[in-house]
């Protein structure tokens, strides 16, 4: 058996994979809080639950994680885990349960499930790209996964759109997932509301604050005008940081992951469009077509176990 973690902001999350078929056996999860030797201490109880339970042996793990994970094993720098940052989880880990520990990005794991099991099958250049709190992405290319020399690759939400922008909370103006996040989404309805542009968000929301993406794609589904302008405007948002990764890495397809695909066909549809009118050469060039993920929340750690067994190869 293999294993594979998600590490996110909240929970840590572990699937127990059969290598052979990609099947999922068992699952578990806990917080994830507390510094780099608490979460430490957090994955080897997992692995003992779940080795004792399934009476197993585990030929390798992964670990995906939010941040740069470098390939040595140290989280270099993670927003959403703060006490992790310069920690050396993966060889810690390696350390407490003699086994070979891989460690990568939580978005780039999500990418390689979705190339072997997924939505990304029959691709042999796409990208995925997880709409969320933030923006993660992950690529494949010639049928190779793309990890970058640190093993950095993949952090396309913080590149630059508007040197001019509003200051992300990394510090950084104008980043594509301020604009084009599930927060972004939920941002542009709570502005609406407040100038009085969106009064039905505030009665399915009860209140401003209360305002999320959900409650924009919830009115969408109502056929509320505003909510349809607001959600035209957000899908060109992301179609334009989508057009400048077409012109880079020249996709034959792109995968939506991550919460805001629960919005389903109109953000698949919406992005298509927007990105054929915005990519150079649109009208001329074969369509990147547009499809949704179909790993949903497992994808990050069933990507990093099956990437563990290909560099233990």
């Amino acid at each position: 058996m293999i294993l594979g973690f998600d590490v996110g902001g909240t929970n840590a999350r572990a699937l127990l994979v059969d290598p052979a078929t990609g099947e999922i056996v068992d699952r578990d999860r806990e917080s994830s809080a507390g510094t780099g030797p608490v979460l430490l201490e957090t994955l080897v109880r997992m692995i003992d639950r779940m080795t004792r339970h399934n009476q197993c042996e585990i030929k390798s793990i992964g670990l995906g994680v939010a941040g740069l994970a470098h390939r040595s094993g140290v989280i270099y720098y993670s927003p959403n885990l703060p006490d992790l940052v310069e920690y050396p989880l993966g060889t810690e880990l390696a350390d407490r349960v003699g086994l070979p520990v891989t460690v990568m990005n939580d978005a780039t794991a999500g990418t390689w499930a979705e190339a072997k099991l997924g939505a990304g099958r029959g691709s042999d250049d796409f990208m995925l790209i997880t709409l969320g709190t933030g923006i993660g992405s992950g690529f494949v290319c010639g049928g190779q996964l793309i990890n970058g020399h640190n093993g950095f690759a993949g952090e396309s939400g913080h590149m630059v759109v508007d040197a001019n922008g509003p200051t992300h909370h990394t510090g950084q103006r104008g980043p594509w997932e301020y604009y084009a996040s599930g927060t972004a989404l939920g941002g542009l309805g709570k502005s609406q509301a407040t100038i009085g542009l969106f009064p039905s968000a505030l009665t399915l929301a009860g209140s401003v604050a209360a305002i999320t993406g959900f409650t924009v794609a919830e009115a969408l589904k109502l056929g509320d005008k505003e909510a349809e302008r607001i959600f035209d405007g957000f899908c060109r948002q992301v179609a334009t940081g989508l057009a400048n990764l077409v012109m880079i890495f020249d996709p034959e397809r792109i995968v939506l992951g991550g919460g805001l695909t629960d919005i389903g066909a109109p953000l698949r549809d919406g992005t298509q469009q927007w990105l054929n009118r915005l990519v150079l050469g649109g009208e001329h060039r074969p369509t990147v077509e547009v499809v949704m993920a179909q790993l949903g929340d497992d994808a990050g750690a069933l990507g990093a176990a099956l990437w563990s067994i290909e560099t233990a190869d």
